[in-house]
């Protein structure tokens, strides 16, 4: 599956953003859940996950950083 690009995450709005941060967090905490407990079938999910949510938080931050100015 391709990782989408940063320009695909700026054209989303504040909400989605928030949203995927989310559900991000949480997909990350279920694949240490699985690593934990030995049932992880994919471990590269867990770069794709992080690079998903580096994504996510550096467009929220420029967001919040232009408002503020």
């Amino acid at each position: 599956m391709a990782r989408p690009s940063i320009a695909d995450v700026r054209k989303l709005d504040d909400g989605e953003i928030t949203e995927r941060i989310n559900a991000t967090r949480r997909e990350l905490f279920d694949l240490r859940f699985q690593q934990a407990t030995r049932r992880l079938e994919h471990p590269h999910r867990f770069k794709e996950a992080r690079i998903k949510l580096a994504h996510l938080l550096s467009v929220q931050q420029e967001r919040q950083r232009s408002t503020a100015s």
